[in-house]
């Protein structure tokens, strides 16, 4: 049996295939959902509602929904299902910082309800794109820095974090996923996402939130570095509403906080969805 399938079994999930259903996510910036809704349904493109969703549809199409007037134009954005729903959780208000943003799309959703939104991406060659999807939305209350969130340094504390975190991602998205992943990839996955932790943890004011979340089912870029928030930021984790099963307290024979629990953990077989993690940290 492949080594990851006997790992999630261990962690209390019988392995499953997934084919996850395209996503778009109506951006009520640009216009009215209702409208939208019937204006591609007389392009005969069949939509159905995500249960977990505000915006979100399941679209299926015979063209390409990436070539549409509509989407050139911001009406919608493709986006997977769960990736919407970290910034549902973070319930974005004020001057938001998005850590890990590019491509931009949980950067525009947090922009339709905060004021502000300052946008991190670490990597000059995704920045282009990052700058195009906000335009193409029609986000205007966002500062996009070309920074690494470790070496942020603004002079004011943030009442909203989203660490949507770089991860190992999961074999829903990649066929070849489990030919080229290792526990070793994970543990140095794991220190970045701690480095980064770390970083917009000490950003964040003494009445903030902040959630934490990657579409990795490995424990080693989940749980464990909650774990490692807990005993080392102080970080208390709340409970986060949404989708999914009870963070993991018990992980190959060791225990974990249990306040962990209180974190989401959506296996792909949930939802029908990619992998995804989930938790809402405070200080």
């Amino acid at each position: 049996m492949n080594p990851f399938i006997q790992r999630y079994e261990q962690l209390g999930w019988e392995f499953a295939p997934v084919y996850p259903k395209q996503c778009l996510r109506i951006n009520n910036l640009k216009v009215d959902e209702r409208e939208l809704v019937k204006r591609l349904d007389s392009k005969k493109i069949n939509l159905k509602r995500v249960p977990f969703l505000e915006q979100g549809y399941y679209a299926r199409s015979r063209f390409s929904l990436g070539a549409t007037p509509e989407y050139l134009l911001g009406l919608y954005a493709l986006q997977e299902a769960v990736s919407q729903l970290p910034v549902k959780v973070l319930k974005p208000e004020g001057i938001v910082l998005d850590c890990c943003a590019a491509p931009g799309g949980k950067t525009a959703q947090i922009a339709e309800k905060a004021e502000m939104v300052v946008a991190l991406e670490s990597q000059s060659s995704r920045v282009p794109s990052l700058i195009n999807n906000l335009e193409r939305l029609g986000v205007k209350n966002a500062l996009v820095y070309n920074v690494d969130a470790r070496a942020f340094e603004p002079d004011f504390k943030f009442d909203k974090i989203l660490v949507d975190a770089p991860c190992s991602g999961n074999f829903v998205t990649d066929k070849t996923w489990f030919e080229k992943q290792s526990i070793s990839n994970f543990i140095t996955r794991q220190k970045l996402q701690k480095e980064i932790l770390a970083s917009a943890f000490g950003l964040l004011s003494e009445k903030g939130e902040l959630v934490y979340s990657t579409c990795s089912l490995e424990p080693e870029e989940n749980e464990m570095v909650l774990q490692w928030a807990i005993d080392n930021l102080g970080a208390k984790v709340l409970p986060t509403e949404c989708i999914g099963v009870k963070g993991l307290t018990n992980i190959f024979g060791k225990n974990l906080d249990s306040q962990i629990q209180n974190a989401k953990r959506i296996w792909p077989s949930i939802a029908d969805t990619q992998g995804f993690f989930i938790a809402r940290l405070k200080k």
